[in-house]
This record gives structure tokens, sequence and C-alpha cells, in this order.
């Protein structure tokens, strides 16, 4: 057979290189762009608490194929709403994301609370 009727997977069973591309470009919202060193550089904590944050849930992470901690560029003013409220209402890091998860809560009743509000004053008939 030669080379150019060959099918992808023969030769790479063949020990040849094959380009391969996707069918989709992938392409993130918010990407996840600010190394671990980064992160904690810009917040002024050790990297070791930033991954307690992490692990707790309270600061949103992903991992590269290599284990390595990438964040968004949102994540120290993220870590600055958690040391405000560690400070302010003088939480530990576990109730200050029960703190987190009723904030989230409420702000997205709200949202939906003035959405039906706006619906309603649709709805009412001009003639």
């Amino acid at each position: 057979m030669s080379d150019d009727q060959r099918s992808p997977a023969e030769d790479a069973a063949h020990g040849r290189a094959v380009a391969q591309y996707p069918l989709v470009r992938i392409c993130r919202i918010t990407p996840y762009e600010l190394s671990l060193a980064g992160v904690a550089r810009r917040s002024g904590l050790s990297p070791d608490l930033v991954r307690r944050f992490v692990a707790l849930g309270l600061l949103d992470a992903e991992r590269d194929a290599h284990g390595r901690l990438w964040f968004r560029t949102t994540a120290p003013s993220a870590i600055a709403r958690v040391q405000r409220l560690r400070t302010g209402l003088s939480l530990n890091y576990a109730a200050v994301g029960v703190v987190l998860d009723l904030l989230d809560r409420i702000d997205h009743l709200e949202r939906a609370l003035r959405r039906s509000r706006r619906a309603a004053e649709e709805r009412t008939s001009w003639t």
C-alpha cells in the first residue's frame, strides 16, 4: 500500500508522526490565565493558603495536564472578599464558605425577582 493510501491509524502504527487537527475550536468564556504564584503574589498570601482556599471550595481553579493550578483573573478579588468576610465577621474559612453560598443564593433570588417584575410590567395592557 502506498503512503498516500494509508489511514492515519496505520501511519501511527508504523511509527510515523501524524498531525491531528481539532474539528472544533474551544474557547473559554473566562480564561484561566493566572498561575498559583501569580495569584499568591497579587493577593499577598502564601501559595499554601491559596491551595487551601481551592480545597475548601472558596476559590475556583482549573488543573492543567501537569497538575498545576490556574485561576481566573478575578481570583485576587475573590480572595479579598474571603478575607474581608473572615476578618469582618470573625469567621473561620468553613463558615465563610457558607456565607458565600448564601450571598450567591440571595443574588440569584434578587435577579429572579427583578426579571419577574420587569415581565409583569411588560404584560400590563396599555389599552
